[in-house]
């Protein structure tokens, strides 16, 4: 399992971005959460194996259907993550 800290920059506040990545997460059994910053981007720290990440990812660079994602960030890190996915 890793866990990874990403930033989405873009039209990702107000398009039900958290609520997308939240049952996307929960699609592939991934643990963590989502939420705004005050800078407009979207934190996602997502706990998980390497295949499920990888989806992730992939998905963040989409978003649902009114997001316009810019730009995401990744960085690995280690903390502990609880189960399951929340926003906030």
């Amino acid at each position: 399992m890793a866990t990874r800290r990403y930033l989405v920059s873009g039209l990702v506040q107000g398009v039900s971005f958290r609520a997308a990545t939240r049952q996307r997460a929960r699609e592939l059994h991934v643990d963590g959460h989502a939420r705004n910053l005050a800078d407009g981007r979207v934190e996602v720290i997502a706990c998980g194996g390497d295949a499920a990440l990888a989806q992730l990812e992939s998905f963040l660079w989409r978003g649902p259907p009114h997001a316009r994602v810019e730009r995401v960030e990744m960085e690995a890190v280690d903390i502990q993550v609880p189960a399951g996915f929340g926003i906030s």
